[in-house]
């Protein structure tokens, strides 16, 4: 029997109490980021258990009662050669994943999407500039932290918006972020997104998302005394049901 139909897949797209991994990936960025980390976490286990083993063996051999006699090394061109490359070595298996990851993120892809993200103390402003007909026709709206007092059951404390940023699933995007303010900071972690809102400044970053869902982030900046109350919901939707969201937007 597949245990698949038993026990559907759930996705972890929200921290979560004494969590200390990274949250379920949804884009091929955080993907790599935690393909990343993972590697070079494995060099950094092996180098915290061989550079510890190689001193206590020293220290063990070098024990008066075991050489009384010291012996005088000033030279060793083999292990001089072998501490030189080796390092070397892991620093290139780290380099050349760490490179390919920072140019796929700045990698703008031809998007069918474009969302303004604009901070405020304490709120988020998103504009929909694709479909702006007109001042009178426009899709831009607000997003609020939901207040404590207002949740429903099963909603998140702290990161639940009355509007989220509905965006289409398995889509090119481009998300504008500036700031009217001070600086904020727009991320998603289970998106691999962190983009800073500077005030006079557009900074841009690329999102496709590869599955649906609803996904929380935090402004990231010091913004000021409620700068942990301007969460931030993205909900990943069919093309169908995106299309149906606008389309009751504009009317």
């Amino acid at each position: 029997m597949n245990l698949i139909w038993i026990f559907p897949i759930t996705f972890r797209d929200a921290a979560e109490p004494w969590q200390l991994g990274f949250q379920d990936p949804a884009t091929p960025m955080i993907q790599g980021i935690i393909d990343l980390h993972n590697d070079i976490f494995f060099f950094s286990i092996v180098i915290l258990i061989l550079v510890p083993w190689m001193l206590v063996r020293a220290l063990w051999h070098s024990h008066s009662k075991r050489n009384p006699i010291p012996e005088r090394i000033v030279h060793g061109t083999t292990i001089e050669i072998i501490w030189t490359i080796l390092p070397s070595i892991i620093l290139m298996f780290i380099a050349i994943p760490s490179f390919a990851l920072l140019y796929s993120m700045d990698e703008v892809v031809d998007p069918a999407i474009t969302i303004k993200a604009i901070g405020h103390q304490w709120y988020w402003t998103y504009e929909y500039s694709d479909y702006n007909g007109s001042d009178e026709q426009s899709l831009t709206f607000d997003s609020y932290m939901i207040p404590e007092d207002d949740l429903e059951l099963g909603q998140s404390r702290l990161l639940e918006v009355d509007n989220r940023v509905v965006i289409p699933a398995k889509t090119y995007l481009r998300m504008i972020i500036t700031s009217a303010d001070v600086p904020h900071s727009w991320a998603v972690p289970s998106l691999g997104v962190k983009c800073d809102a500077v005030p006079g400044r557009s900074n841009q970053t690329s999102i496709f998302i590869k599955r649906e869902g609803v996904y929380y982030g935090q402004c990231s900046e010091p913004c000021g005394t409620n700068h942990a109350f301007m969460p931030i919901v993205v909900e990943a939707v069919s093309l169908d049901d995106y299309v149906s969201w606008v389309s009751n937007k504009l009317d």
